[in-house]
């Protein structure tokens, strides 16, 4: 079976969570209305709702050498588009990017990944795994 995910999260600002969304990640707009909004992620569908502020409060984790965000979220895409994607948003915008890090390397699940914060404090996460079989691999 070939299923979508959903995911739904507060939002304090739908005109900037829209804007980054469709502008800088270049996503597909959803429905929307002026308190909450769905956005297409590489086909699964994301739904912000205008809440105003709120607080996260986690911790980071360790894997390997790299200290991580525990909440976190994010696609997995092929390694060129991976690459392009990475360029455009490090050398062509104004956003926070973590460097390029290769986890796990030389083992099962070895994978290229960067995160970027959105407008609402998320940390998306972008990954391109060696081997696509590798994914759910043990």
């Amino acid at each position: 079976m070939n299923a979508k995910f959903h995911l739904a999260l507060p939002c304090k600002d739908i005109s900037e969570t829209r804007k980054f969304y469709t502008e800088v990640l270049g996503m597909p707009l959803g429905r929307h209305t002026e308190t909450w909004l769905d956005v297409n992620l590489y086909g699964n569908q994301i739904t912000f709702t205008k809440s105003g502020d709120f607080n996260f409060n986690f911790k980071d984790y360790r894997l390997g050498d790299h200290v991580l965000p525990s909440f976190h979220f994010g696609v997995i895409v092929d390694t060129d588009y991976w690459g392009e994607l990475y360029t455009k948003l490090f050398q062509d915008s104004n956003l926070e990017v973590t460097t390029e890090v290769s986890f796990m390397e030389h083992k099962i699940g070895e994978h290229l990944s960067f995160f970027v914060k959105d407008p609402n404090g998320y940390m998306i996460e972008f990954k391109s795994f060696k081997s696509a079989r590798e994914i759910f691999a043990s």
